[in-house]
């Protein structure tokens, strides 16, 4: 790329002005090798032709392209230069009125000097969280660099703010630390953030003054440290000072003002506390008016010091130290006011006694007048041999006067500046800390003095730390990217640093000249001339001998010498300071006195290097003035300090510009600028940055944006890199002007400009194709219109041509025949013949036209249809071709996009060994799930085996009596004849009824075996019974023996006693099992952070996790594991809560195994009811005789299970004896309380023979009543089964019905009922067997036909389910196979790499497949269980119906007991609990709930329970029971809320049961205003005793508590997904652009990986929100409030996000936006929310996606915008438009003055002034009442609750 195809007609370029500094034109003529001059076409249409420098071959500075013009980051222009800088901040600042703009790693900010609404603490929030480069830039946005940068990288940050007084440096460090307060709010109640910010009020007023730059000038440096714990909250802050400007005391330039603390005591003395300060207007003290005015616009001092009082209220400053503090204040007013008289004679002036404000000054400071009289007009002088008074001059007492009010004020500064630090200090220990330095910038004056050379010395020293900063950034990226580096020169400032600092330099010569008795400034001026005479950065002025000049970085500085000596020594008299000493007030004392030890060491973060922080004032020593350090000296140890600090940190660089002088609002001077910009090191920034390769582009970037200079062969290639390698090459035949990294090209200066150039000369080019095809075909239809115009002209005027010659020929013609009458006779027939032709061949011709138009029309018709379907067959071929297209694209782009997720995964890879020892447990566990799912697949073969055997047996066997029936029916149909076939078909079933008879036999010996066994083991249970029986009633003997003494009188005493105990035993082993249970649970939750910050992919269960765990979560547990898990745990009880503590594991090893017999147990008992099931049904065939032992057995059987929990309870109670005996052997207490526990449990066995006695009688009554019931439901049943079977007459009903479970059971309890039917069947044989047959192969088919529908419907799903599974592994098979085509072009080590990370996520899916597996076998597990035990219900009752027979038929046994029964009462709805029994129902209904356990069952059946326990309280009138029942179940709901504070599907739970229960109280209350829609048995149900108002307020706020939860946890999951999936989402492919990327851009995302959300990611969450709250009975109106709050937050996230990202605000932009609000909008109408209001809440946003796509250029336009955007304000209108970006350079820009026109037409609007919406921002939510129409007596309890102890009443 040659200089001749740079500056070419039509390109712009920088030329010097002198008053704009830099002017841009236009080149009007080529620039040819030798030309001597540019012509030039200024802005305003002028020529100017511009001299060339031959010699120094310098051309004028090129512009930028358009697109890069209003950059975020000026490091993304491609040409880096000054004018470059200065012309971007301009139209930034001036046309869209941004103040912020980034230039590499500094952020420059110009002040506006007006009040824009970015700084609210929306904004904070919007910015919180983002990367740098994502968001437009802003102070907070550095702020949130340093934070993140401090959290990631555990390392201090320093923000260094800098500029010229006036600039914003205050204002800029006030934002970022309230940024850090806002953000790293305390995480204790400390309120140290508001502390923080409080102590910039202070800072301000005793600080800051006004200048002739500035109002508000802080007149100190300043660096505050900002603590933070591991948690990263603020703990505390520290703050050092530095060069307070301690001359302003008693000096002001005009139009300049003291410190502001001055001006708001005098503005407030009127006070009451104030009147003994003596104090009056600011005018009448001459220290605080020599400027002349005293008040500042816009500023109200009295006010202002009402909010410094405060703050230091705030600061725990107490009111009598407030109060010296300003008599100090007010002293030194007093102070610069005394008159000095000047005796006649003589140099000796006086002070008058009788001075007011002299005595005002003694009194305020409480020293004594005469002495503060004498020693301000005199000096004491010591020598050798002795000491003397000397009088001083008039200038010596006013500099005495003035030295000592600076001191005064500098000790209370520092003071203040202490007791703040002291504040803000905290006893936690600092994790890490960010610094905000606040100090001066650059400065030069007419008249420069001590206080400018000190400033200018710490900005050399920053600059020098920028420089070396900026420069290692760089040197980093470059290795990084693996760029070769080179050295780069930039400015070094070191020699003019040592010309200060370095030993013999300015300040030494300074120092020393100090320590001369009789030393000037003049001398050391001098002596300065002749040692650094021949320093590069040092200069004599011509025509001064007491001035000298400096070259600082920045610029040349002239400092007068005058008063350097006097103001390095700071010098104040002994004698004054020890009167100030001796106050009698203890503060204004110890101001002066000498400090005992410095600051502590403030500690410092991890991984940095140790810092001793000091003050940054270093101890005065007031004994030895000679020994005391001067103020350059200690000046230079803090900035030593302040260096090592800012070294020690990250820096972060804020750069404030003053735009003018006169502090207009957005009114920018280029010369001003331009001299800050060098002054503060951005111009340096961009010369380094333009010295290397300033322009960088990711692969995929360039490549998008620049594919249009490629040829079609290279964009074929697969590599992205090497077709931009092929183009840059083919473009830029310069390889020194880019270069390639790993990530990004690299460009030098310029190089993007001449790819832009090439690009819009492709476009150009193309467009100028693309008119002139537009205007050929725009000639050609003109031409053709033309030419058919003049055809129809043409034709018209024929015509009337010839019908005028028509018309001649007519006249001639009637002229000829009048003339000619006589021949008019003879032709008149001929004539009347030709007419009459005439008439005819018209008719006949007519005709054939008529018929001709219309055959051409019905021809035309036929055409226009076949058209019809011959060009929906082309454009359907069309769109086939085109969607065909769309696909492959599709195709290449979603490859493109796995590639760039192939990159990110291939970092993460690198730490494939970590993965691999994170997933060591991971294939033992897959392992484990893998035999568990094969045990379960071969039971489940093993199932269906043997189901299939029985099958076939089953169908042979009703196939053969199928041909038997047959057969039989045929023969009855036959004659006579076929007597022999009857006869031998009566042989055969004669033969078989014999075999089964013989198998009769059998099963009955089998049936009496085991009865004989049975009755066996029930006489062994007996004598064992009889046996403990007998043990327990020695044992009781021998208690009663031992305790009848003494039980008669301690009794009553100790049974009380040992109840406490127990009590607080229980309650104690209680409390122990709940922090067990709190911190098991605080352990899986650290457990599974652990596992999400080491797998970030997936959230799943521990893999070491045992399924003893799961197992004792199960919600499903029989009674009697609810029992044996008791008696473990009353064994621990009794055992003691230490060991049991100890023990816990082995306590839940026990309780396995106890399962595990169980189970067994089951087992066996399954099995024992099989084999009675199966001799149940040999009893079909068995007499009378055989069904009264049934009934013996069934008795015996119900005897025995009596007999069997008889033996278990005494059991327990024998072990529970024999314990307490050990118990109390072991211990040596007295007798007494020995013989009182044997009494105690005596009575406790007591109590439980009798409750035992209660309880069999009334086991035995209930199931007598139900086996009674049973058996007349059942014979009802059976006689219709019966009628109907009869009826039927052979033929098979249902058969092609599909049988339910219930129907098959009533089938087989019919079959086993007619054995007593046999003699209702006339047509049978005599024996009845035939017809028994014949009805039971009725009920076996019946029950054989729902197995085989069930078979078949369970293989139709067998084989949909191995389709489904055959095409995903097809699938699976195409993406293994492409992805293993993608391996094999790559290398073998990224294929490694790729291999191991592919089997790793691999097997992850696999252990989450197997993990979804297992858990649905074991719910499925689960059910089959609670099938079980109901099905074995059941059957239970169905043989003990079977059993029960009419009193008559029964033989009488005289063992047997009567059983009396008892009349049953209805269920009223109401639970009965006891007191003690309370914390476990809040337990187990509320705290260890799981919404789980309860999804089947009712919606909301907590709330129901409670409710129906508060409905007994209320019936038995007990208002403690009420009281406490209901406080408790608030605080457990507050406790439960607080544990699952981030789990939203507990949450929506406990909202909606607190609404229910909110709702079933005013509903139930009894109020006629609740009760409209209640049923007359709902209204039996309301409460009667108690009025629950005030409660129902309560869970009132409760529930609106729980809904702000609910919405902080909704917004807290959607946050961070809104913008990524509604605003950067591209749903429509293709629309967006790239433009080049700022520093800040690719520094920013490169230590992160961003996680980017699509819209069907929002969507899905949206829909889990939703499901979970419908199944949860949520009410409806609730969720429709929770979905307009979240779309709200959607809509001001989005929007808040889109008001501060330039890169967004686009036409396509607005495109993507308004398509993601519609599928939004869809969604809501899916889900039937249309009219909760979430879609007016955006609104907002749809206006906005609007204005984006808007035409945006005439007057008509802004009309149309300003009615269309209504529910947005103006500023949010102005702030889109200036933010307004086109995607490419053909689209135009927003104009300045369309947006002025927008400004006037919305002037009307009162619109509020915040930019920002408020996403915090909730709607008032309202809970409308919901009756139920659900009655309490309708609810069962379920028994995965564990609520044994409640009873129904």
């Amino acid at each position: 790329m040659s200089t001749v195809q740079l500056y070419t007609k039509y390109t712009r370029v920088w030329i010097p002005d002198p008053d704009e500094v830099w002017r841009s034109a236009e080149i009007v003529k080529d620039y040819k090798e030798g030309d001597k001059s540019l012509q030039l076409k200024l802005e305003d249409e002028t020529l100017y032709e511009y001299r060339l420098d031959l010699q120094g071959n310098e051309l004028p500075l090129l512009c930028n392209p358009d697109i890069l013009v209003r950059e975020n980051d000026l490091t993304a222009l491609s040409y880096l230069h000054e004018p470059a800088v200065l012309h971007n901040l301009k139209v930034r600042f001036l046309e869209s009125n941004f103040v912020y703009t980034y230039c590499g790693i500094v952020l420059v900010a110009i002040n506006p000097y007006e009040e824009l609404p970015i700084y609210e603490e929306d904004a904070i929030y919007a910015y919180s969280g983002q990367n740098m480069g994502d968001m437009d830039p802003h102070i907070f946005a550095v702020a949130e660099e340093a934070y993140k940068q401090m959290a990631r990288d555990e390392k201090n940050q320093s923000i260094i703010v800098s500029g010229e007084s006036g600039a914003g440096k205050t204002v800029s460090a006030k934002y970022a630390m309230r940024f850090f307060t806002t953000v790293g709010g305390s995480a204790s109640k400390t309120n140290i953030e508001a502390k923080v910010l409080a102590s910039n009020p202070i800072m301000e007023a005793i600080g800051n003054a006004r200048t002739t730059r500035n109002d508000n000038s802080s007149r100190f440096g300043k660096y505050i440290e900002i603590g933070f714990d591991k948690g990263y909250h603020i703990i505390g802050a520290n703050m050092r000072t530095y060069l307070l400007e301690k001359s302003r005391v008693v000096f002001q330039a005009e139009h300049e003002r003291n410190y502001h603390i001055f001006y708001q005591l005098c503005a407030s003395s009127s006070l009451p506390e104030f009147k003994d300060l003596g104090l009056t207007c600011a005018e009448d003290f001459f220290y605080i008016s020599q400027g002349g005015d005293t008040s500042i616009s816009g500023v109200d001092d009295a006010d202002d010091f009402e909010k410094t009082r405060h703050a230091f209220t705030l600061l725990g400053v107490k009111e009598s130290h407030q109060m010296t503090i300003f008599r100090i204040i007010a002293a030194i007013l007093h102070l610069g006011n005394l008159e000095i008289q000047v005796e006649r004679g003589s140099e000796a002036c006086s002070l008058s006694s009788e001075d007011e404000h002299l005595k005002n000054f003694c009194g305020l400071l409480g020293v004594e007048l005469s002495q503060m009289q004498h020693w301000l007009c005199n000096r004491k002088l010591v020598t050798t041999a002795e000491t003397y008074v000397k009088n001083m001059s008039l200038h010596q007492v006013v500099n005495a006067r003035n030295a000592l009010a600076k001191h005064i004020y500098a000790q209370l500064f520092n003071w203040i500046v202490q007791h703040i630090n002291k504040v803000l200090q905290t006893t936690v220990k600092q994790h890490s800390f960010i610094g905000v330095l606040d100090i001066y910038g650059f400065e030069t004056f007419e008249v420069n003095s001590f206080e400018q050379f000190c400033i200018n010395y710490a900005n050399e020293k920053l600059q020098q730390q920028f420089n070396l900063h900026v420069f290692k950034l760089e040197q980093e990226e470059y290795m990084k990217e693996g760029i070769p580096w080179t050295l780069i020169d930039f400015y070094d400032n070191q020699p003019c640093i040592d010309l200060i600092e370095a030993k013999l330099g300015i300040l030494d010569l300074l120092d020393e000249e100090c320590k001369v008795p009789r030393g000037t400034d003049q001398n050391w001026a001098q002596k300065l001339y002749d040692r650094h005479g021949s320093s590069q950065h040092f200069q004599k002025p011509r025509m001064s001998n007491t001035s000298f000049i400096i070259l600082h970085f920045a610029d040349k500085v002239e400092y007068q010498s005058e008063g350097f000596l006097e103001k390095n020594r700071d010098t104040v008299y002994e004698e004054q300071i020890s009167i100030l000493k001796a106050s009698k007030y203890p503060m204004v004392a110890d101001l002066f006195h000498e400090e005992k030890g410095a600051v502590p060491i403030t500690p410092v973060g991890k991984g940095t290097a140790k810092i001793s922080v000091r003050s940054a004032r270093p101890p005065i020593k007031a004994a030895n003035k000679e020994h005391k350090k001067t103020v350059g000296h200690q000046f230079r140890n803090s900035l030593h300090l302040l260096m090592e600090t800012l070294n020690a940190t990250t820096p972060h660089y804020v750069r404030c510009i003053k735009p003018n002088d006169e502090k207009l609002p957005f009114k920018f001077d280029p010369k001003r600028a331009v001299q800050q910009l060098r002054a503060c090191g951005v111009l340096e920034t961009v010369r380094i940055s333009a010295a290397g390769f300033p322009s960088r582009w990711s692969y995929h970037d360039f490549l998008k944006r620049y594919r249009v200079l490629m040829k079609k062969t290279d964009l074929s290639k697969n590599d992205k890199k090497q077709i931009c390698k092929t183009l840059l090459e083919d473009l830029i035949k310069d390889p020194d002007k880019f270069q390639f990294g790993h990530t990004k090209i690299f460009f030098r200066a310029g190089q993007v400009a001449y790819l832009e150039k090439l690009r819009a000369d492709k476009f150009r080019a193309a467009i100028i194709m693309i008119e002139k095809t537009v205007r050929g075909w725009l000639q050609r239809v003109k031409y053709q219109r033309l030419r058919q115009a003049t055809v129809v002209l043409q034709r018209y005027a024929r015509g009337h041509l010839a019908r005028r010659l028509a018309e001649h020929l007519r006249r001639t013609r009637a002229a000829i025949i009048l003339q000619k009458q006589f021949r008019m006779l003879r032709i008149r027939r001929a004539f009347q013949r030709v007419h009459n032709s005439t008439i005819t061949i018209q008719a006949f011709a007519r005709g054939m036209f008529a018929r001709r138009i219309y055959h051409q029309i019905l021809a035309e018709h036929k055409a226009t249809i076949l058209q019809k379907y011959a060009r929906g067959w082309l454009a359907r071929t069309r769109f086939r071709r085109v969607r065909a297209a769309t696909i492959v694209l599709q195709c290449y782009y979603r490859r493109m996009k796995a590639r760039q997720q192939l990159k990110a995964l291939r970092i993460e890879a690198r730490s494939a060994q970590h993965l691999k020892k994170l997933n060591v447990g991971m294939e033992n566990k897959v392992v484990q799930l893998q035999r568990k799912i094969d045990e379960q697949n071969k039971e489940y073969k093993l199932l269906n085996e043997q189901l299939s055997t029985l099958t076939a047996a089953h169908s042979s066997e009703v196939e053969k009596l199928k041909k038997e029936l047959l057969q039989y029916q045929q023969s009855q149909r036959g004659d006579g004849n076929q007597l022999l076939s009857l006869q031998k078909e009566m042989e055969h079933l004669r033969l078989e009824l014999e075999r089964a008879h013989g198998e009769r036999k059998v099963v009955e010996d089998s049936h009496m075996k085991e009865k004989d066994l049975l009755r066996k083991r029930i006489s062994d249970l007996e004598e064992e019974n009889a046996l403990l029986k007998q043990e327990k009633e020695e044992l009781n003997s021998r208690i009663l023996c031992q305790s009848e003494d003494e039980f008669a009188r301690n009794a009553v005493e100790e049974n009380i006693q040992m109840k406490k105990e127990l009590e607080e035993e229980r309650s104690r082993y209680q409390n122990l099992v709940k922090e067990y249970s709190s911190l098991e649970q605080r352990y899986d939750n650290l457990r599974d952070e652990m596992t999400i910050v080491k797998a970030p992919g997936h959230r799943r269960n521990p893999s070491n996790q045992s399924s003893l765990e799961s197992d004792s979560n199960n919600p499903s547990i029989s009674s009697s594991d609810i029992g044996d898990t008791d008696d473990v745990i009353q064994q621990v009880e009794e055992i003691g809560m230490e060991k049991a503590a100890m023990d816990m594991t082995l306590f839940l090893k026990l309780q396995k195994r106890v399962r595990e017999l169980e189970l067994e147990r089951k087992k066996l008992q399954t099995q024992l009811e099989k084999k009675e099931q199966e001799s149940k049904k040999s009893q079909v065939i068995e007499t009378k005789t055989v069904t009264s032992e049934q009934e013996d057995f069934a008795y015996n059987s119900l005897k025995r299970q009596e007999l069997e929990s008889e033996n278990k309870k005494l059991k327990n109670e024998l072990n529970e004896l024999r314990k307490a005996i050990a118990d109390r052997a072991t211990q040596n207490n007295s007798s007494n309380d020995v013989q009182d526990s044997y009494n105690l449990l005596l009575n406790h066995l007591k109590a439980a023979n009798e409750e035992l006695e209660v309880r069999k009688e009334e086991v035995l009554i209930l199931r007598s009543q139900i086996m009674k019931a049973a058996q007349q439901k059942e014979m009802g049943k059976n006689m219709l089964k019966e009628k109907e079977s009869i009826s039927s007459n052979a033929s098979w009903p249902n058969s092609d019905r599909h049988v339910d479970q219930e129907d098959a059971i009533e089938a087989y309890q019919g079959m086993c009922e007619t054995n007593r039917k046999t003699e209702d069947w006339g047509y049978l044989n005599e024996d009845g067997e035939l017809g028994l047959a014949y009805q039971g192969l009725k009920q076996v088919a019946r029950l054989l036909e729902a197995q085989l529908q069930d078979q078949r419907r369970k293989h139709e799903e067998e084989m949909e389910g191995l389709r489904n599974q055959l095409d995903a592994m097809q699938e699976e098979l195409q993406k293994q196979q492409q992805a293993s085509l993608q391996t094999l072009q790559l290398s073998p080590e990224v294929q490694v790499e790729l291999g191991i990370q592919q089997e790793i996520t691999r097997l992850t899916n696999e252990n989450l497949d197997l993990k979804e597996l297992v858990e649905k076998l074991e719910k499925n597990e689960k059910k089959l269980k609670k099938q079980l035990k109901i099905y074995m219900k059941k059957a239970q009752d169905f043989e003990a119906s079977q059993t029960t027979l009419p009193a008559d038929r029964r033989p009488r046994d005289s063992n047997m007991q009567v059983a009396v029964q008892r009349k049953e009462k209805d269920f009223q709805g109401m639970l009965e609990y006891y007191k003690e029994d309370e914390p476990l129902l809040i337990q187990n209904l509320i705290t260890d709930l799981k919404p789980q356990a309860v999804s089947a069952t009712v919606p909301c059946l907590p709330a129901y329970i409670l409710f129906m326990c508060l409905r007994h309280a209320d019936y038995i009138n007990d208002d403690q029971k009420v009281h406490s029942l209901l406080t408790s179940t608030i605080n457990g709901i507050k406790k439960v809320l607080k544990k699952h504070h981030n789990d939203f599907e507990m949450t929506s739970f406990w909202l909606a049961n607190t609404c229910r229960l909110l709702h079933c109280l005013k509903q139930y209350s009894g109020d006629e205003g609740f009760m409209t829609q209640n049923t007359p048995k709902q209204n039996e149900h309301c409460l009667k005793n108690f009025d629950l108002t005030e409660y129902r307020q309560v869970l009132s706020h409760l529930s609106i508590q729980i809904y702000q939860q609910l919405i902080n946890i909704a917004q807290g999951i959607l946050q961070p997904m809104t913008v990524s999936a509604v605003l950067e989402n591209e749903s429509i492919q293709g629309l967006s652009g790239v433009q080049p990327m700022g520093y800040r851009k690719y520094i920013s995302n490169s230590p992160e990986v961003d996680i980017s959300y699509s819209l069907d990611n929002m969507i899905r969450q949206l829909n889990t929100f939703h499901s979970i709250m419908c199944d949860q009975g949520l009410d409806p109106e609730i969720i429709q409030q929770v979905f307009k709050q979240i779309f709200y937050m959607i809509n001001a996230v989005t929007l808040n996000n889109l008001l501060l990202r330039k890169d967004v605000c686009s036409w396509s932009t607005g495109m993507q936006l308004r398509f993601n609000i519609s599928q939004l909008e869809e969604w809501l109408h899916g889900k039937n929310l249309q009219q909760s209001g979430a879609a007016q809440a955006l609104v907002p946003l749809i206006q906005a996606a609007q204005l984006l796509q808007l035409k945006k250029k005439t007057s008509e336009d802004a009309e149309a915008i300003c009615s269309l955007c209504t529910s947005l304000t103006t500023q949010q209108i102005v702030k889109i438009l200036n933010l307004y970006t086109p995607v490419n350079e053909f689209e135009e820009r927003v104009t300045v003055a369309f947006i002025r026109n927008i400004q006037m037409h919305l002037q009307e609007r009162n619109d509020p002034p915040q930019l920002l919406l408020d996403f915090k921002h909730v709607f008032p939510v309202s809970f409308p009442f919901n009756p139920s129409s659900i009655t309490m007596d309708s609810i069962h309890l379920p028994a995965s609750l564990n609520l044994d102890f409640l009873n129904k009443v």
